[in-house]
């Protein structure tokens, strides 16, 4: 059953052959995990595509500043901040997310949306 649905769908998970099959499935007394172990066994699970996109570049012209707390132990809240800046919304409207957070409680103590990278923002 589940090789019929691939035919149509190659790409299409276990959880929609499922949803598709469920009836089916059913009848035969197989549930969602025992599924997964079937088709597991038979190597039909289907490997999920990676959903990243690598938006740095480490080999620019510019000056790179050293690691000043590489090894430094963090041992209290505001010892360490650290920041970053990532995309949001569209290539036709970019706004670029700043972050600074504390290294030791893992907290955003600041951040700015700007539609620049100016230094303003």
């Amino acid at each position: 059953m589940v090789l019929e649905v691939r035919m149509r769908m190659p790409r299409i998970g276990t959880m929609k052959i499922y949803y598709l099959l469920q009836e089916q499935l059913n009848e035969l007394s197989i549930g969602r995990d025992k599924l997964f172990r079937i088709l597991k066994a038979n190597h039909l699970l289907i490997k999920p595509s990676k959903s990243y996109h690598i938006t740095t570049d480490s080999h620019h012209r510019f000056r790179k500043h050293k690691n000043k707390v590489g090894n430094l132990s963090i041992e209290r809240p505001n010892q360490v901040w650290v920041s970053d800046i990532t995309y949001v919304g569209t290539r036709q409207n970019p706004y670029y997310l700043a972050l600074v957070t504390d290294a030791y409680s893992k907290k955003i103590v600041g951040h700015n949306l700007s539609n620049s990278l100016s230094v303003e923002g």
